[in-house]
């Protein structure tokens, strides 16, 4: 794992009032996080220059992942059934390294390059997220890496 310290986008102002209607000791402190880029052997390289998955501020974020098959580089098949069981075997490889599971997950993002198959994807998707689900958006796309029929991203808290 790789780590950089960043600063965290929030500032924290406290201020005294004087008591006659104006601000005095003004302290400005800023807080600082961590970010780490998450990486595993287990799911399928990132196509581009991006982490599998970042963790910051008790967060993970889990980077698009595609239903490739780690070690060939290759898809699964073409149905998007069998490409959303295996996409969804490599975001739980990344949760795991990343120190998150499926429970954790709190915000999905499912790009679809053909929204007729949102009933299919929706039977396997409920097969991995426990009760109560995590937030989701669904969109068709007019195109996903690859040629993928899906694609999934999303944010764990850990």
């Amino acid at each position: 794992m790789f780590r950089v310290q960043i600063p965290s986008p929030q500032l924290l102002n406290y201020q005294k009032n004087s008591g006659h209607g104006g601000w005095e000791n003004q302290t400005w402190v800023k807080m600082t996080g961590i970010k780490e880029a998450v990486q595993t052997e287990k799911a399928p390289a990132a196509l581009g220059p991006y982490s599998q998955a970042t963790k910051a501020n008790d967060f993970l974020f889990v980077s698009g992942v595609l239903g490739l098959v780690p070690e060939t580089g290759k898809f699964i098949s073409d149905s998007v059934e069998d490409q959303t069981e295996q996409l969804l075997k490599n975001m739980g490889e990344i949760l795991k390294a990343g120190g998150a599971s499926y429970a954790a997950v709190v915000k999905t993002t499912i790009m679809l390059a053909d929204l007729k198959d949102f009933k299919k994807v929706n039977e396997i998707y409920a097969k991995y997220f426990p009760s109560p689900a995590p937030a989701r958006s669904t969109y068709q796309v007019a195109a996903l890496p690859l040629d993928a029929k899906i694609e999934i991203e999303c944010i764990a808290a850990i």
